[in-house]
């Protein structure tokens, strides 16, 4: 399994949507994205322009995604 590797933002957005999620609200540098069924919602910073590999994990364990979902997600996004 390839390691999960710091992503542009703009990425993770896509890769979520692929999952459902959809852009809720912006306030300031940062994007929630909501999914019904999920309770929380993902907070994804834009700047820096690379989301840290802690954030991308912290947003996947709220997502319910797990790895192997989140690199065939990644594979569609590219």
């Amino acid at each position: 399994m390839p390691k999960i590797v710091p992503l542009n933002y703009k990425k993770l957005i896509q890769i979520f949507e692929k999952d459902g999620f959809q852009i809720s609200r912006t306030k300031g540098d940062h994007i929630s994205m909501t999914k019904p069924g999920v309770i929380r919602p993902l907070v994804i910073k834009t700047s820096p322009h690379n989301v840290a590999v802690t954030h991308i994990r912290t947003n996947l364990t709220t997502a319910g995604i797990s790895r192997e979902r989140y690199f065939a997600l990644l594979e569609k996004v590219k």
